[in-house]
Order: C-alpha cells, then structure tokens, then sequence
C-alpha cells in the first residue's frame, strides 16, 4: 500500500505572507499526522521564504510518524540536515525564482556535487532520496551515489493534455519505476498531483510513496487539513 506524505510548506507560505506566527505549520503537521498522513515533508530553502529553522526544530520534536526533509545540496543546508537528523532527505533543485520545484535534480550532471552530500546524510544515519525527472540514466546515477530511494517528478504527467500525452507522461513513469526497482532502490512520486489526478499515477505498480503538499493545503480550506488527508489518502492507497 502507498503511504501518503504530507507536504506542510504552503501553510507556511499563508504564515509568511503576512509575516505572522499563523498559521502554524508545526500544527498542521499535527491536524495531517491525525488525518492519517503516513510522513511529514518540509522544505528547508537555502531564502527561508515558508518553513524556517524553527519550525524545522520543532518538526523533529514533535512529528511521530516519517519526516521527510526536503533540500538542497547546498553544504550549509547539509550540514543543517545532518545535525536535525529526519528520517528522510530529499534532494531536489532550488532555484531562488521559482514558485515551486520546476523539474527534477539532475543527479548526472551533478554527480561530484550530489555524492558527498548523500555520503554525509547517509553517514548520519539518515534514508537518503533524490527528486529525479524520470529518466533512466538518472535513476541508475541515483543509486550508484548511494541513494536508497528516488521520488519521480510527475510534472509532466500533472500537465499532459489530452489522453495521449497522459498516456505517453504514465508510462515514462512506470519504465522509471521499473528501473529504479530493478537498482534497488524504493520509489517514491511527487509534484502536481491533486484529487483529480492521482489516481492513475496511484495505479502504477511500484511506486511505494507519494509526497503531495498543495492540492490537500487548497482542499483543507474548505473541509479541514484532517478530512483533506484522509480523503486523499483514500485515493492514493485505493488500487490497494
């Protein structure tokens, strides 16, 4: 059965858009993790823009189920990581322009950079992952540093029009997955996916782990965060 990871950053960002102390996401990971959430993903950003130190402290003080740290392979923010000790880390790409992670790490390219920083995490006993776009060659590099899971960028999935454009974006997936099962590695899926989408994506075999932030925070506003993740856990675990 697919756990469902509960990413708490947009909270944050309602918080910092009035440069506020609420909402808190150190409570919304608490109403998530009651509506059943299987993990708790933040993203500590190099600019601090939604989750800060502190909510990152408390986070690892307070959240009984997974944390899942997203990050990037900034040494500072290694080091950061290393001293909290998650339960998980999660490389991904930061750029300071974005609005969200636009695309997947590229693990190939930043190999020399990407390896230290998964022998350092790995070293603190800490499950190490990589946001990768779902290509081969990134899944297998992803493994050969030492990764013990990759999470599938479902962007293009999430933004495919028309049926043979979803169909062609779901087997770019399942080709990925069958790589990175075949490396050893888990395989976890994230960006994009909503209530109305995720249901295909939850059908493939293999995936093992999805981290959706966005669509449950919008869905929280009007039903609550915990029927939010309750039903959205329903619709990723439903194939099961």
């Amino acid at each position: 059965m697919a756990r469902l990871g509960v990413n708490i950053d947009h909270v944050a960002t309602v918080r910092q858009a009035r440069l506020t102390y609420e909402p808190d996401p150190v409570w919304a990971a608490a109403e998530a993790q009651l509506g059943g959430a299987d993990g708790i993903t933040f993203h500590l950003r190099e600019d601090r823009r939604h989750i800060n130190d502190r909510d990152a402290l408390l986070l690892k003080a307070t959240v009984t189920c997974k944390l899942n740290m997203e990050m990037a392979i900034d040494r500072r923010i290694v080091e950061i990581a290393a001293r909290l000790q998650p339960d998980q880390c999660t490389l991904v790409p930061e750029r300071r322009q974005e609005l969200t992670t636009e695309g997947g790490l590229d693990v190939v390219r930043l190999a020399r950079r990407v390896g230290p920083a998964v022998k350092r995490l790995r070293g603190q006993g800490i499950e190490v992952s990589a946001f990768i776009e779902p290509i081969a060659e990134q899944v297998r590099v992803a493994a050969d540093l030492g990764c013990h899971a990759v999470e599938l960028w479902t962007g293009q999935y999430a933004h495919a029009r028309g049926p043979r454009a979803v169909q062609a974006a779901l087997k770019r997936l399942a080709d990925a997955i069958d790589v990175g099962r075949k490396a050893g590695l888990l395989v976890h899926g994230g960006h994009g996916l909503t209530y109305t989408n995720v249901e295909p994506v939850a059908a493939l075999e293999g995936f093992c782990e999805f981290n959706i932030g966005h669509s449950i925070v919008a869905r929280a506003i009007f039903v609550g965060l915990r029927e939010a993740v309750r039903e959205m856990k329903a619709l990723v675990s439903k194939k099961n």
